[in-house]
């Protein structure tokens, strides 16, 4: 069982990893470049790469889902914990429900950007990228990726509250 907990915490970790790396990747590197080169084929390239990470993107999620209740079971946590004053007092519980909460923060964030507001801009950028709608739907996919991108951050310091404990 041992064995099978530390495959699961390095998948966890793995998963989480190529999902934040890439977001960063992405808002840090891909974007940018996009905005110093030829706008008429950034649509494009940028409907593209986003496809693909959509895709990366979302089996992660599913990957740290999985790992992390798995992980959570391994380490004692019951649904009967979401339930116990006490657990939920403690720093662990406060921790696991942040995490939860940020978690699902970043699925409904993912959700509206990835099949709604960022294809969306994409297309706009493709027909025509000086057009003030392809702006607009570009400056909300970008605060909505930077968002997501914090959020990400977040959840991985919460993660190592929930192992390390709490700062105090």
């Amino acid at each position: 069982m041992h064995l099978l907990y530390l495959v699961s915490v390095w998948l966890h970790i793995l998963a989480a990893t190529v999902w934040v790396g890439g977001m960063f990747f992405l808002v840090l590197v891909v974007v940018p470049w996009l905005r110093t080169g030829d706008r008429d084929l950034a649509g494009k390239f940028l409907r593209e790469t986003g496809e693909r990470f959509r895709s990366v993107g979302w089996v992660c999620f599913g990957v740290v889902l999985v790992t992390g209740s798995f992980n959570l079971w391994v380490r004692g946590v019951r649904w009967s914990s979401f339930v116990d004053p006490r657990w939920l007092g403690s720093d662990t519980g406060k921790a696991v429900l942040a995490k939860l909460t940020l978690f699902a923060a970043v699925l409904i964030a993912s959700a509206v950007h990835d099949f709604g507001i960022g294809p969306r801009a994409a297309r706009a950028i493709e027909r025509d990228p000086r057009a003030p709608v392809a702006e607009q739907l570009r400056r909300r996919a970008s605060v909505l990726g930077r968002v997501n991108a914090m959020l990400g951050l977040a959840l991985v310091a919460v993660g190592v509250m929930i192992v390390r404990g709490c700062p105090g």
